[in-house]
């Protein structure tokens, strides 16, 4: 049985995720609305991983015989100044959804939750190769910011990103 503190933490953490997700499909939407199809199945992809994590956090919650309450999720943004822009915000975010997870891990210590305290170095490590990834795209826009050549080059190597299962 979780204790309570850890299922509202858990729960929290849910919709982080699942805000991640609209996120990402938000900005899907605004590259495939300025022609960058690659950079939208990209954040398409992202999205659908980041949902997965959702139901991660949520089986387990489950299984561990807590109750998913899925809470507020506010509305994404839906536009970006420009396509480094967006995966800026991204990455930004990324360090703020690193925080959270980081902070559940130490609650789940704090609570001497060893089941939880393993499923979240699954996450601790993913979040480090999110924010790699991102981080480079992010770095490479920036090389590529006075070339539209670079941009659409950048954007075709993202056209077909596996959406992870």
């Amino acid at each position: 049985m979780i204790s309570k503190k850890l299922e509202k933490a858990i729960n929290e953490q849910i919709a982080k995720e699942i805000y991640s997700s609209n996120l990402y499909l938000s900005m899907a939407g605004y590259f495939s609305s300025i022609s960058l199809a690659g950079m939208a199945s990209w954040m398409r992809a992202q999205s659908t991983e980041e949902l997965q994590h959702a139901y991660k956090l949520f089986d387990f919650l489950l299984d561990r015989g807590g109750l998913p309450v899925i809470g507020k999720i506010d509305s994404p943004p839906n536009h970006w100044k420009s396509p480094l822009d967006g995966f800026q915000v991204a990455l930004d975010h990324e360090k703020i959804i690193s925080k959270s997870i980081n902070d559940l891990a130490r609650l789940a210590r704090k609570e001497d939750d060893l089941s939880l305290e393993v499923l979240l170095h699954w996450f601790i490590t993913e979040q480090v190769e999110e924010e790699a990834t991102v981080s480079e795209l992010v770095d490479r826009l920036k090389l590529a910011s006075d070339s539209p050549g670079g941009l659409f080059i950048l954007d075709n190597e993202l056209r077909n990103t596996p959406i992870a299962q």
